[in-house]
């Protein structure tokens, strides 16, 4: 490889993306963009889950029952009603995501032991976060129960033994912050689309303006020319991982408990897969819009779908979850959480780090096969 040739159309793609801001606008701004949307509008937590409340017995009993889900974070009572009409139509109309009614005699079946029915309503059109917030509200009436036992044997002289004594301890993410698991994972997704996205279009730019024949008649071999055309994007790459580790860690708070030179080491390997496959996508395409397309096909859907980064992959059935490992970003958002999140070394994830290795080496061999250095027959 000639390096004098390498330098030469490393420089010429630079001039090229500096004349076309567009280019430099979709490998800087965008990912900032993606970051915020993301960061802000794309939350795994349930919150302020709004509730409508027909509280029959409207006693101090049931006031302190309803102050348990009025004290929590997780429920928000949007309002105080006296029939089922106004129920059903908060909960129709998707003002209301539950619904409680208690009963009459509530303070009567507490007070004597016996078993309270509450009635609860949910709605259920939204599975996932009904199943959420049905289990917010059975912690929070666990809870309120636990507290009643405790009391009443504390009233009779009895010391309350409880045969299950758990003592949890949650680690890596003691708060369960949803930004936690997003973030890192949203680079991974941010490098894989934008990588592929710019430079599918590099070779198929040439051929489309008629420059490639002008390239061709030159003494720059082809992997010279892939090359070249690699490492302007490869800096913007770099540019857009450092944004996105600083926009994570000091604007979404997301701690980066591991190394930073490992995480840049890694990201480089993937990095280099995803931009040579660009590079396969535009040399096969030879149009632009084509090469967008198939960039866009290959790159975005498996890596938001079937990466985990959207959907837990052994939840998925089996012939999916079998696909899942020939998806690159699987492995690259394991690293990124490991490092971020569990501070883990090379120790515990070389087994993904030979995986990206492996994907760098197939993508850039396919490049540079690929790409032959004549001018198509027309038929």
């Amino acid at each position: 490889m000639n390096l004098k040739r390498v330098r030469a159309v490393c420089n010429k793609e630079f001039i090229q993306i500096m004349r076309d801001p567009r280019s430099l606008a979709l490998g800087i701004v965008i990912p900032i963009i993606l970051i915020v949307l993301f960061g802000y509008a794309l939350s795994l937590d349930i919150e302020n889950v709004p509730m409508a409340v027909w509280d029959q017995d409207n006693t101090k009993t049931s006031v302190d029952f309803l102050l348990n889900f009025k004290n929590s974070n997780y429920f928000q009572i949007i309002g105080y009603y006296d029939n089922y009409h106004d129920l059903e139509r908060l909960v129709d109309f998707g003002d209301a995501m539950m619904a409680m009614v208690i009963p009459k005699d509530f303070s009567h079946y507490i007070h004597s032991n016996q078993k309270a029915p509450v009635q609860l309503i949910l709605d259920g059109s939204d599975s996932n976060t009904a199943q959420v917030a049905l289990g917010y509200a059975t912690s929070v009436v666990s809870a309120y129960n636990q507290r009643i036992v405790t009391n009443a044997t504390l009233r009779q002289g009895i010391i309350n033994s409880v045969p299950v004594d758990l003592r949890q301890r949650i680690w890596f993410n003691q708060d369960f912050q949803s930004r936690y698991f997003i973030v890192p994972g949203l680079i991974a997704i941010i490098m894989m689309i934008i990588s592929a996205l710019l430079t599918s279009l590099t070779v198929a730019r040439e051929w489309e303006r008629g420059t490639m024949e002008q390239l061709i008649s030159t003494p720059v071999r082809g992997i010279e020319l892939i090359a070249g055309k690699f490492l302007p994007y490869f800096a913007i790459g770099i540019i857009d991982l450092i944004i996105a580790v600083i926009m994570g860690h000091f604007v979404f708070s997301v701690p980066l408990r591991g190394s930073l030179v490992l995480l840049f080491v890694l990201s480089s390997i993937f990095l280099t897969g995803a931009l040579c496959l660009g590079i396969y996508i535009s040399i096969a395409a030879r149009n632009q819009l084509m090469a967008s397309q198939l960039a866009m096909l290959t790159s975005f859907l498996p890596t938001f779908l079937l990466s985990g980064f959207t959907y837990e992959i052994f939840n998925m059935p089996k012939f999916v979850q079998a696909i899942t490992y020939f998806i690159p970003a699987r492995y690259f958002i394991v690293i990124l959480r490991g490092i971020f999140l569990k501070k883990v070394g090379m120790r515990v994830l070389w087994h993904e780090a030979l995986c990206l290795v492996l994907f760098a080496v197939i993508a850039v061999l396919l490049a540079v096969r690929k790409f032959k250095k004549k001018i198509p027959e027309i038929k």
